[in-house]
């Protein structure tokens, strides 16, 4: 079996798996209310979810974190997060309190109700992460490499597959803002510090990855100099 990218949810609030033979590794986990949407895609692959091996956070913000910690409790899949995001994903510090840089009404409203049709207002933290860092590693299906980015949150990460040929960067970036609707890569919405994100992306330049997904906004085709070079 090749190794294979599955994009689960829609450009809304994306989750996605990287299936090998030896199982599946999950990057993201959406909202609490996505469980069957995700048993659903892993079932149409043959799958189950029994046969994820791991889940790895972009970062610790409760759209991310969504059906990892039911995941964890019921079938004993590990939950690996950057240590500078561990407090935020098990509830230790509270929910960051970021603002809009802008919104219209239309797509705010679509955001807001795709959030609690898929269960936005019932976060379950995770009682126990597993922590990474920088230039690690992981033993997972499609051995996922971590690259620190911080700036959305202290401990956002890009997440790079070269199995897939793919880059995930989490809401570092956005390609279709969720509160406005507008198309483009720009840095993402409630960032804690977009400055340090776009100093921590010039890390990515050179990477050769051509396929590039943010948290929100569809796929990004081309290299991570080819997004730097379009963000808005």
């Amino acid at each position: 079996m090749t190794t294979r990218l599955l994009r689960i949810g829609d450009d809304i609030i994306a989750v996605h798996a990287i299936v090998t033979e030896d199982g599946v590794t999950l990057i993201d986990a959406g909202l609490p209310g996505d469980l069957r949407m995700l048993r659903a895609a892993l079932a149409a692959e043959g799958l189950s979810l029994g046969d994820i091996r791991g889940i790895v956070l972009t970062h610790g913000d409760s759209d991310h974190i969504g059906v990892a910690e039911r995941l964890r409790t019921d079938h004993g899949i590990p939950v690996h997060i950057h240590e500078a995001d561990a407090a935020l994903a098990t509830g230790r510090t509270r929910a960051r309190g970021v603002k809009a840089d802008a919104w219209r009404l239309w797509p705010t409203l679509g955001f807001l109700w795709a959030g609690i049709r898929r269960g936005m207002l019932r976060t379950r933290h995770v009682a126990d992460v597993r922590t990474l860092a920088d230039g690690d590693v992981l033993e997972l299906p499609g051995r996922p490499e971590i690259i620190a980015i911080p700036g959305h949150t202290p401990g956002s990460v890009a997440i790079r597959v070269p199995g897939v040929d793919a880059l995930f960067l989490g809401d570092a970036i956005t390609t279709r803002h969720v509160l406005t609707g507008a198309d483009g890569a720009r840095l993402a919405p409630f960032s804690d510090d977009k400055e340090a994100t776009r100093q921590s992306l010039e890390k990515l330049r050179g990477l050769p990855e051509e396929r590039i997904f943010p948290g929100h906004g569809p796929e990004f085709r081309g290299t991570a100099d080819d997004l730097l070079d379009a963000l808005v």
